[in-house]
C-alpha cells in the first residue's frame, strides 16, 4: 500500500520567539502554527507557505498551521502537544479540523482530558478521508472553571499525517 507522508514539527526550544502563545479564534480554539523550516519531512510539500493563497505564508500566519493533501485518500492523523506549565487551566481540548480557516469548517475527534498531576503532555490520533484543497490543522484549547477559555502556552507540537492511496472499493 502506497503512503504519502507529512510530519511536522514545531517546539519552544528551537523557536526564536520562545512559547507559542495560544489565541482563541471564534470558535474557541487555537490553531497551532508549524514553521516551513526545521526538523519537519515533508516530500510532498504539503505544508508549502505557498499553498491556500495567492502569496506564501511565514510562519506562525495562521496559514503555516495547516496540511494540505497531495492526494486523496484514507488519511491518519496523529499529534503530540506539550502544554507550558500553568495551574489555571482544569481542561485540556484537541480537535483534528478539516478546511479550518475557510468556509467549510468541519471538526472530528475532539477530545479533552483533565489535568494530571505530572507535566500536560498529550497525544491524540484519528482517521478520516483527505481530500486535495480541503486543509487540514490541529486546534487546541486549554480551559478553566465554567469553559473560561485559558491563554497557556505550548512549549512543544506536532502535527502528522499519513494517506493511504490506495483505497479499494467493492
Amino acid at each position: 500500500m502506497s503512503l504519502a507522508v507529512v510530519s511536522l514539527i514545531w517546539d519552544a526550544q528551537h523557536s526564536e520567539s520562545g512559547a507559542q502563545r495560544v489565541t482563541y479564534d471564534d470558535d474557541g480554539y487555537h490553531l497551532v502554527r508549524f514553521p516551513y523550516e526545521g526538523e519537519s519531512s515533508d516530500p510532498w510539500r504539503m505544508h508549502d507557505p505557498a499553498n491556500g493563497g495567492g502569496h506564501p505564508a511565514t510562519f506562525p500566519d495562521p496559514r503555516s498551521g495547516l496540511i494540505y493533501p497531495s492526494h486523496e485518500g484514507w488519511g491518519l492523523v496523529s499529534a503530540m502537544v506539550h502544554w507550558e506549565k500553568d495551574a489555571e487551566p482544569h481542561e485540556y481540548r484537541a480537535r483534528f479540523v478539516r478546511d479550518p480557516l475557510g468556509d467549510g469548517y468541519d471538526s472530528t475527534a475532539t477530545t479533552d482530558a483533565a489535568v494530571t498531576g505530572g507535566g500536560q503532555y498529550k497525544a491524540y490520533m484519528w482517521q478520516f478521508f483527505v481530500h486535495p484543497g480541503t486543509p487540514i490543522g490541529l486546534k487546541i484549547s486549554a480551559r478553566g472553571t465554567g469553559d473560561t477559555k485559558i491563554a497557556t502556552a505550548l512549549t512543544h507540537a506536532q502535527l502528522k499525517l499519513a494517506i493511504h492511496t490506495d483505497v479499494i472499493t467493492p
